[in-house]
């Protein structure tokens, strides 16, 4: 599938890119799934401020660290701090049930997602090209029956995690890449200018009937333009 890229002026203009994006969804209503880490924070804060009725929304996490719901590791902390408080109507938000062990955290947020359809999925990029909790060359990238699985964890902070499989990720309409920083220039190359590989799980996810835009700042872009 054709990769639409996105080369920004900076970081800055990235998040407002994708904060337009997510503003989009806001108004249209639907379900989506949000990343955690470090870059989308901005990008959800300028959302809120372009579309503050998120009252239509059904948020859902591409993947969560299997700690508690305040925890500062907590994909659902940052989506709630940087996104839903800064909203005048919220969300729905739908966390993990980390109080439970991992597989069955991953077995009732799969339940969860039964039906759902997402209208978009925002995804990051680690500097060793996972997306979400699909870590090169893990066994959860060949899982095709479910919408949810449990992920060990594979770099810092080690904690275990549950993460959206490749299928449920490539079911959105929109497949949206925020990858900022030089870190992940290599990243991004082996993601949008390489053919697909499981060394790469960013290579694998592109939404099956709508459209995949990455959107880059010019440093994570400087192997791909």
């Amino acid at each position: 599938m054709a990769v639409e890229l996105v080369v920004a002026r900076d970081g800055e203009d990235a998040a407002r890119r994708a904060a337009e994006l997510l503003a989009e969804v806001a108004r249209d209503g639907g379900h989506v799934a949000l990343s955690g880490g470090s870059t989308p924070g901005r990008a959800y804060e300028l959302a809120a401020e372009l579309e503050p009725d998120w009252s239509r929304v059904d948020v859902w996490l591409g993947d969560e660290r299997c700690v508690p719901p305040d925890d500062p590791l907590a994909n659902l902390r940052l989506v709630q701090d940087d996104l839903v408080r800064h909203t005048r109507e919220r969300p729905a938000v739908h966390p993990v049930d980390t109080a439970l062990p991992p597989s069955g955290a991953a077995a009732a947020y799969d339940a969860a997602l039964a039906g759902v359809e997402l209208g978009l999925a925002l995804q990051g990029i680690g500097p060793d090209g996972h997306t979400a909790s699909l870590y090169p060359n893990a066994p959860a990238l060949d899982v095709t029956d479910a919408r949810a699985v449990a992920a060990p964890a594979q770099l810092g902070p080690f904690v275990d995690r549950v993460t959206m499989t490749v299928p449920m990720l490539c079911s959105a309409q929109v497949v949206l890449f925020l990858v900022v920083g030089e870190d992940k220039a290599e990243a991004a190359r082996l993601a949008f200018a390489e053919p697909p590989s499981p060394a790469t799980p960013a290579s694998l996810v592109r939404s099956r009937a709508g459209r995949t835009v990455a959107i880059l700042d010019p440093a994570a872009a400087r192997h791909v333009r």
